[in-house]
């Protein structure tokens, strides 16, 4: 059933389809994703070390959560509104050794180029940026 699952997810089929598709409870999905999430987090701490990198390319996405900053009140939970997803990319091999989900602030900012460059063995490497990074 797992399978199942992941190939509904995967072909971007939504939380509630995939409940309705395979019977299972959308809590359960839900779980099953943070579980999936919180797993490849730590493979991605623990083995993505001393990378040999040489051309890294830097950009952010832009997105939302629950609601567009416009709409946030004051009472929301600080998660809503916008929010970016920093990226590295391996200009060479597409690996992404690292990014960054959270508020676009000078903190998030400096975040997210610590870890990229914890992640390169050391060596000179070529990074590139659209300027638009903070």
């Amino acid at each position: 059933m797992p399978g199942i699952l992941s190939n509904n997810l995967i072909e971007g089929c939504s939380i509630r389809s995939t409940e309705r598709l395979t019977g299972i409870n959308r809590n359960t999905i839900m779980r099953l994703l943070v579980l999936a999430g919180q797993r490849s987090e730590r493979l991605l701490d623990e083995r993505m070390r001393q990378l040999s990198c040489r051309r890294i390319q830097c950009d952010e996405i832009w997105t939302f959560v629950t609601k567009k900053v416009r709409n946030v009140r004051k009472d929301d939970p600080a998660e809503f509104g916008d929010q970016w997803i920093f990226v590295a990319l391996d200009a060479d091999t597409k690996l992404i050794p690292s990014f960054l989900v959270g508020k676009r602030s000078s903190q998030n900012t400096q975040d997210f180029m610590l870890d990229v460059r914890r992640r390169i063995a050391d060596h000179r490497v070529q990074l590139t940026t659209d300027a638009y990074i903070f």
